[in-house]
């Protein structure tokens, strides 16, 4: 029978537990499991998203092909059976994001933990991990609470986002030790800072607009919703936008946002033809309360080099023309993405080239296996980077657990 390691008991590290045969012990050094999947949600854990998979895999920024395998093998429909058969009914909201019926992720965890305890494996709390090395055909594996030797080991340590939860970059380490190149961690699902004065801004949240970010010649654009922070944006589109661009330096570059994506430039133009004749003895920032959110106005004015104590009826064409554009093009200068700490996962860790796609197993080293945010895996909002933990989890877990 295998001795089984699984360092790390996260989505992944729980998901492989739960399905690895043999004396398989669970690693963590947190003082209970679980810890990022509780935050995840805002505390109602978003688990999974209720879609086909041929609509999973375009929201996987980083490793589509690579998770076609663990998540044809186990699709979101297989998790959700998972956790109804350890206590946890679901509910399917607006963009199909999963939730527990409960909005409670204390009970995913709970689910999780059930699953794993049904399976028989232990689980050691706060033990973490000093090193790793191979001696002849064993992992010895040096913690803070003595030295353990298995037949297999699974990393499961997740990335380097939100490191209170415990995620410290601990698998890349041992990645590396085994001769792995690992993809160099940057933010994904990210909060822009930008360039400026924002601060009047913050807290304003905008519904169906558009927001787009120009690179050389690519164009990356979203549509939705967003809202301004105190040193930037953030919200729906604009972390999305973030797991594209975070590879590029976004020292300076442009920030543009259309209010009106639901109109041309021209019938956008009659339109304020139309206030500025109605309202024509109004001062234009007050004509345009009726356009845009008050707060933006003075900065729609300054990109467009207008008083807003103008009236309306002393306004020329080339002046509203110019209103149109920044109404449709509002510009903003970029910062850089927030800390990779405040990001809601880590885009970056393991190199897939390496990593067997069906069982999660290391290229370089036998029995030795990797899953979840601790390799280079990332996607969308949604519940999508949760099922494809999940789909690793299970995938390295059954590989592991095979009896010689």
């Amino acid at each position: 029978m295998n001795k089984v390691g699984i360092i790390g008991g996260g989505a992944a590290g729980l998901m492989a537990a739960a399905h690895c045969k043999g004396d398989v012990t669970v690693l963590e050094k947190n003082e209970k499991l679980g810890k990022k999947i509780y935050i995840t949600g805002k505390g109602r854990c978003n688990v999974t998203n209720n879609c086909a998979l041929y609509e999973f895999f375009p929201n996987i920024v980083n490793g589509e092909k690579f998770m076609m395998s663990s998540l044809s093998a186990f699709p979101p429909p297989a998790l959700m059976e998972l956790l109804g058969a350890n206590g946890v009914r679901t509910k399917t909201e607006r963009g199909n994001r999963v939730f527990p019926s409960t909005d409670k992720s204390s009970d995913v965890i709970s689910a999780l933990v059930n699953a794993v305890r049904k399976n028989g494996a232990k689980v050691l709390l706060e033990t973490e991990v000093n090193s790793v090395e191979k001696r002849n055909e064993e992992f010895v594996v040096n913690t803070n609470n003595g030295e353990f030797t298995f037949d297999k080991l699974i990393v499961a340590t997740g990335g380097v986002s939100y490191k209170a939860t415990g995620s410290t970059g601990d698998g890349y380490k041992i990645a590396q030790a085994f001769g792995h190149k690992v993809v160099s961690p940057v933010p994904a699902l990210s909060a822009i800072e930008l360039i400026g004065d924002v601060k009047p801004l913050e807290g304003l949240s905008l519904k169906n607009v558009s927001a787009s970010v120009k690179i050389g010649n690519k164009t990356f654009s979203r549509f939705g919703e967003m809202l301004f922070t105190d040193k930037g944006v953030s919200g729906p589109i604009i972390l999305t936008l973030s797991s594209y661009i975070n590879r590029f330096n976004l020292n300076g570059e442009k920030l543009c946002i259309d209010f009106k994506p639901a109109l041309s430039p021209e019938t956008l133009d009659a339109r304020l033809s139309g206030d500025f004749v109605e309202f024509r003895n109004k001062d234009l920032a007050n004509i345009l309360c009726g356009l845009l959110p008050k707060a933006i106005i003075p900065y729609v004015l300054n990109q467009s080099g207008i008083s807003g104590s103008i009236k309306g009826h002393s306004i020329t064409r080339e002046q509203r023309y110019a209103l149109g554009y920044s109404v449709k093009n509002l510009m903003f200068r970029i910062k850089k993405l927030a800390d990779v700490n405040l990001a809601i996962i880590t885009s970056g860790g393991v190199e897939l080239k390496e990593i067997n796609p069906k069982t999660m197993e290391s290229k370089l080293v036998n029995g030795l296996y990797f899953a979840g945010e601790t390799i280079n895996v990332d996607a969308l909002t949604g519940g999508f980077n949760l099922q494809c933990a999940f789909a690793m989890g299970r995938a390295a877990g059954l590989a592991a657990g095979e009896y010689q």
